[in-house]
């Protein structure tokens, strides 16, 4: 049982809107009290936080531990090690694994590893249709049961809009939250750079950016349809937008998402092929950057995650075309994100709101506040440390980030799960 006092700390709190000095108390693994005057007395332990910023533990919506079958690439205990490490104190992992998580058992199987051995709180998204090949639904009710948050087949889109929206329908009639990736699936297949100069210059099959917004609008039509909760797990186009802001507008019920790296980097980052610049979606436009901030900002978008996506080197030591997309980010979720605070794009309660906040209220989690009586997952960060990002000392078991040799601000010290310190020194 935890007793500890958290005091000169620089309190963020999404929730409140707030950033001011404070205390916080925690007992029993959750948040007994908050304050700004005298602190209590009567406690077991006490941390001076010497200034340095606490703020609710980030909820990670997108992650991909590869287990089972590529269990080389990342492992739920290695996965939470980079987590705790990157003030992530709650994983939701995808099912695009190998085998695909579609079953009650294959989700009982990720659940008992995941409980074994991370060090952070880990919820399981499963498919929304057998081995998301797009033919057949999966067994939402009984992988509801098996505790399952959400469904998708992650970027395997389904192609089949009877078996979609059937699907869709199911997941309404269960309440259930579904998650989709809005792309146009003809159109991007095959395409690894965002159609423009640039990707002409470099010879590289490219997508437009209106590919994204037709799977978007497909998406709407059938959400409103169906009724069904949705999450659209990242819009990375200014194009997309209008018809995003329709969909809130017009009521239907649903969230959408963006990665850490479509926020903080452009189609220019691609260089001469540097492959771990390669996710997916492609990289977009810098007028597209700026156009997400600004969504983020207004609230449009709601979800900042990492995408976590481990690859090996064989994976990646490829020509650009033939190399797997995705970058490890659980490590660098944080001090990428503070490249917008630095720069004055958003506050700091602006991004916890969007980092830890927003998702989990969108999954109905307790977590992403600072309020008494709230789970004590918290992250202890240093928002003005410089370092340069080496690749090598990342926890994760694959090393491509695209951040590796990059100059970064904001280091973790201390987080928090349940209460309990799983990183930083004791």
């Amino acid at each position: 049982m935890t007793d500890l006092l958290l005091t000169h700390a620089r309190l963020i709190d999404p929730e409140a809107d707030s950033d001011a000095p404070g205390w916080l108390h925690i007992r029993d693994g959750v948040i007994a009290a908050t304050g700004n005057g005298a602190a209590p007395q009567d406690v077991e332990q006490v941390l001076d936080c010497q200034g340095k910023c606490l703020a609710p533990g980030i909820v990670d919506i997108g992650v991909k531990v590869c287990e089972p079958g590529e269990r080389h690439k990342e492992s739920y205990a290695s996965a939470g090690r980079a987590a705790a490490a990157g003030g992530v104190t709650t994983m939701i992992t995808r099912p695009d694994t190998t085998q695909a998580i579609d079953s009650p058992e294959s989700l009982e199987f990720v659940a008992r590893r995941a409980q074994a051995d991370a060090s952070v709180h880990v919820r399981h998204m499963a498919a929304l249709t057998k081995g998301r090949q797009g033919r057949e639904m999966a067994e939402i009710g009984f992988l509801l049961d098996a505790g399952a948050v959400a469904f998708s087949d992650c970027d395997a889109v389904t192609r089949n809009t009877k078996v979609l929206s059937r699907a869709l329908t199911y997941a309404r009639s269960l309440d259930a939250l579904v998650m989709l990736h809005p792309q146009e699936p003809v159109l991007s297949d095959g395409a690894v750079a965002t159609s423009g100069k640039f990707a002409s210059l470099r010879g590289l099959p490219a997508v437009s950016a209106m590919a994204e917004r037709m799977g978007l609008d497909r998406d709407i039509a059938l959400i409103e349809m169906t009724g069904v909760r949705a999450h659209f797990d990242q819009i990375t186009t200014a194009r997309a937008l209008p018809a995003l802001q329709r969909a809130k507008r017009n009521g239907l019920d649903v969230t959408a998402g963006i990665s850490i790296h479509h926020l903080t980097l452009n189609e220019m980052d691609v260089a001469d092929y540097r492959t771990f610049f390669k996710v997916k979606p492609p990289l977009r436009a810098e007028d597209d950057r700026q156009a997400m901030i600004e969504a983020l900002r207004d609230g449009l978008i709601d979800v900042i995650c990492s995408m976590h996506t481990p690859q090996d080197e064989e994976s990646k030591r490829l020509p650009f075309e033939e190399a797997a997309a995705g970058a490890v980010a659980l490590e660098t979720l944080l001090p990428a994100a503070l490249r917008l605070y630095h720069a004055e794009a958003l506050t700091l309660p602006q991004l916890f709101r969007a980092l830890s906040l927003a998702p989990a209220r969108r999954l109905g989690l307790a977590a992403g506040r600072l309020a008494a009586g709230a789970p004590a997952d918290l992250v202890l960060f240093d928002a003005h440390a410089p370092f340069v990002l080496d690749r090598f000392k990342l926890h994760s078991k694959s090393k491509n980030t695209p951040f590796d040799g990059a100059r970064m601000q904001g280091r973790v010290l201390a987080t928090f799960v349940a209460g309990a310190r799983v990183y930083g020194e004791p």
